[in-house]
């Protein structure tokens, strides 16, 4: 059942830190990797919690920053979020990395706050002290991933944001099918343009722009964001890539030479939708970080740490690693630990 209003005011307010760390030149590039939550809720093989948290904690000590950690999603609609609540509150919680959570609706803010408040004595760091929201562009997606238009769903997410906030919590805003929807065909910027504006009405620090369907390329991808931008600032605008016709990276470099500094992705490419046939998994975070490589853009991570990263997740959910960079790595390594295999054999004759 949803919540009131006058509920969910009378659980204790917290004292969470909104802080943000400034990125060190302009052309510093923010990582949010989503993996262990927009990757993983689409796999077919259930995955343990224990898994989820070795997974955020590799990620957290190989240097990102910025780890999508779970959902508050009913079990029932996504049973990969199962666990979201031993995971956020058993992670390692390094100083200067952020832990978000996925929250649908009032009635899933009111359990993370619930979460919280169990943890608001406790001398160790929140298990988050952030959110996320999300609209899609079209009525026929808005109905097919949450049952209501998009009217319905502004509404339903103003009341979130405005608990969110008023309880301490930053709020990031999803928008879904900035491109195209599956099942009504290609979307209006113009429509896009306005509902950004009304997350960032709301108080969403940022909105991030998904391509869901993956059949963006550089020219729609620089169109979209043109008439975006046209109302909207840049700086709180981040990019939500998915590989479907292998255009991730090319449309992640569309989007930094546009002017945005945050970009979603997923180590090994982890990912799809369910409410988007045929889509496929996030732009990997190798890939991303493997193209800033001698470009104008830094960012944290370590990139070798990552790709074994992918691979491992890749192996514990039993699929192929979609990260073109991290085979690419693991080739090499393999020949390298060969070749010295081969060394050793000789110097012992």
């Amino acid at each position: 059942m949803i919540l009131s209003v006058r509920s969910v005011s009378r659980l204790p307010k917290f004292s969470l830190s909104r802080g943000w760390a400034s990125a060190a030149s302009t052309n510093y590039v923010n990582i949010m990797e989503v993996g262990p939550r927009d990757g993983l809720q689409n796999e077919k093989k259930a995955i343990p919690p224990a898994t989820k948290i070795e997974l955020i904690n590799k990620l957290a000590n190989a240097g990102l920053t910025r780890i999508e950690a779970g959902s508050f999603v009913s079990p029932k609609w996504i049973p990969q979020m199962a666990g979201t609540v031993e995971v956020i509150t058993q992670v390692e919680h390094l100083p200067g990395v952020r832990y978000p959570v996925l929250v649908p609706n009032v009635k899933g803010l009111e359990n993370l706050l619930s979460v919280l408040s169990e943890h608001s004595t406790s001398s160790s760091p929140p298990p988050t002290d952030e959110v996320a929201v999300f609209i899609a562009a079209t009525d026929a997606f808005s109905k097919a991933n949450t049952n209501c238009t998009i009217v319905e769903s502004l509404e339903r997410t103003n009341q979130v944001v405005r608990l969110a906030l008023e309880k301490g919590l930053r709020v990031r805003g999803y928008l879904s099918v900035v491109i195209a929807c599956p099942y009504s065909g290609p979307v209006d910027y113009r429509k896009v343009r306005d509902l950004t504006k009304e997350l960032l009405d709301m108080g969403c620090y940022e909105v991030s722009l998904g391509d869901t369907t993956g059949v963006g390329n550089p020219h729609s991808i620089s169109e979209m964001l043109n008439t975006v931008i046209s109302t909207n600032s840049v700086g709180k605008l981040a990019g939500h890539f998915h590989d479907t016709y292998g255009m991730g990276v090319a449309n992640v470099m569309t989007a930094l030479a546009a002017g945005i500094r945050t970009i979603d992705s997923s180590v090994g490419g982890l990912g799809g939708c369910p409410y988007s046939p045929g889509a496929t998994g996030n732009v990997a975070t190798e890939d991303v970080l493997y193209a800033l490589k001698g470009s104008p853009y830094t960012a944290s991570g370590d990139l070798n740490k990552i790709a074994n990263i992918g691979m491992w997740i890749s192996n514990e959910v039993g699929r192929e690693n979609s990260s073109r960079v991290g085979k690419a790595l693991h080739a090499r390594k393999l020949r390298q630990e060969n070749l010295r295999e081969k060394e050793n054999q000789k110097a012992k004759l």
